[in-house]
């Protein structure tokens, strides 16, 4: 019997020793090590997706370091990326199937800064990875506990405790429970950036009622209480956090998104006729760009359901018809489509029917994928911008509207959700619409009436001077001590 117990307490004891030891490592201050030195300001950076994706978190990077301190940005980022983000990604496609896209290229600042370490997170292994419907079944929860483990030993072995962590969120699952028992171990205080909620986009195909949109909408609601503060991309969503969520014990800032300081207004009618002209994607269209004879427009979506695409496919067909039999008068279109997704190539074989039924004969539908450098460039030469974005919480804002009006470019966009006069003022700097007519009826009255245009123009002018860093310095850069 003494053996016995004997036995049971040295296990007890070497379990409870190597539980001690495997701890996470904590973050302790200058100060407490008796160094009196002005103490650097250590950040890390967390985005589960990929980061050259993911523009506000590289902003609140640069912006770190510029300011004399050092990021780790963990995320996403290789050849070819496997990202299965389970209950709370852009799309609810991705709990159902692997999605796997290609590099997207971070801001060429992140990769050059000194201050700025990119710390990038294991893909699912191959074997994890199948079309097979009933394989997935299987394999789903694999999948889920290999980004559970590698997220984990991520944050708490193979990066240095750090003073704060900011967090993306969504998605929420398993990020934001993890982030919050790392940060109480290393004793790293834990900022959670609101870009919208993971619940609500679950909800977009599941519906409010669900059980797993009531579990998943619970979760974010406890995992955040125990943040040191909060950061939210609207006036309207800081509400929310305050009066839905409860969050009384932590200051929410809002942070309104703001454009980089590569995102600028091209002025110089020579120099936008050839930039236009080098792309591949208007190669075809060179004299008419040069004549005046065709309107840029630009859209950049994700490519998945909380985007409805065909309603601008709808509108520029819809326009075709006017300017073809009402209205000769009206110039052609050239819609440059930026982005990648799981919906991509379904939305192109429908451009493609359109064209062969002749429903697109005064517009050229065309897809691109740019370099950041090419993007701000083909947003500060082209004519008007469009935005899908339908907010499925209805308190989110759309960055590439933002992106659109660094580059003084005029913007029309869904505005069925509350948050939109936080970001477009309308008649000023763009235009709102709910319904393929209503953004065809915008489409003909500002290429039909150019000084319409130029009022708008000038507006997204005017906007495009609010910058980034005049956002973040008085309120992230204030909270992090470094201004």
């Amino acid at each position: 019997m003494i053996e016995q117990a004997i036995s049971i307490a040295f296990w007890l004891s070497s379990l409870l020793t190597v539980i001690i030891v495997a701890l996470p490592s904590q973050y302790i201050p200058q100060s407490a090590r008796g160094d009196n030195r002005k103490e650097k300001v250590t950040a890390q950076i967390l985005v589960l997706g990929d980061i050259g994706r993911s523009p506000r978190m590289q902003y609140h990077a640069l912006s770190i370091a510029r300011h004399g301190g050092h990021v780790e940005i963990i995320g996403y980022h290789g050849k070819q990326l496997a990202v299965f983000s389970f209950l709370g990604g852009r799309d609810i496609i991705t709990m159902l199937t692997p999605a796997v896209f290609l590099e997207s290229d971070p801001h060429p600042e992140i990769t050059s800064n000194a201050n700025i370490s990119v710390v990038p997170l294991p893909p699912h292994p191959a074997i994890l990875q199948t079309n097979n419907k009933f394989l997935f079944l299987a394999l789903g929860p694999l999948k889920v506990l290999f980004q559970i483990a590698s997220l984990w030993l991520c944050l708490a072995y193979r990066t240095r405790p750090a003073k704060y962590l900011l967090v993306q969120n969504p998605p929420s699952i398993p990020s934001l429970a993890l982030s919050s028992i790392v940060c109480y171990l290393r004793q790293t205080r834990l900022i959670i950036d609101w870009h919208n909620f993971g619940y609500s986009i679950l909800a977009l195909k599941l519906g409010n009622q669900h059980p797993l949109v009531v579990i998943s909408r619970w979760y974010e609601k406890f995992f955040c209480g125990g943040a040191f503060a909060h950061f939210c991309v609207t006036n309207a969503m800081a509400r929310i956090l305050k009066d839905e969520f409860g969050i009384t014990g932590s200051p929410i800032f809002p942070l309104h998104d703001r454009p980089a300081r590569h995102f600028k207004p091209v002025l110089d009618e020579e120099e936008r006729t050839q930039f236009l002209q080098s792309l591949p994607e208007s190669t075809a269209h060179g004299a008419e760009l040069a004549n005046g004879d065709i309107r840029v427009l630009v859209s950049s979506t994700s490519w998945t359901s909380d985007e409805d695409f065909s309603v601008l496919i709808d509108a520029l067909c819809r326009y075709s018809k006017i300017a073809s039999a009402e209205n000769p008068a009206l110039p052609k279109i050239l819609a440059i489509i930026t982005g990648k997704g799981p919906q991509k190539e379904m939305y192109l074989n429908e451009i493609s029917n359109r064209e062969h039924a002749g429903k697109l004969q005064k517009v050229t539908i065309k897809t691109a994928w740019l370099s950041t450098l090419d993007y701000a460039k083909l947003l500060g030469c082209a004519s008007l911008g469009v935005s899908l974005h339908t907010s499925s919480s209805g308190v989110d804002l759309p960055m590439k509207v933002v992106d659109m009006f660094g580059a003084g470019l005029p913007v029309v966009g869904w505005n069925r959700f509350e948050a939109w006069p936080e970001l477009v003022t309308e008649g000023t700097n763009g235009r709102g619409f709910g319904s393929a007519e209503e953004l065809t009826s915008h489409l003909t009255d500002l290429f039909g009436n150019p000084a319409k245009l130029e009022i708008l123009r000038k507006g997204a002018q005017k906007e495009s001077l609010r910058r980034w860093d005049q956002e973040w310095d008085p309120v992230a850069g204030r909270l992090l001590q470094l201004v």
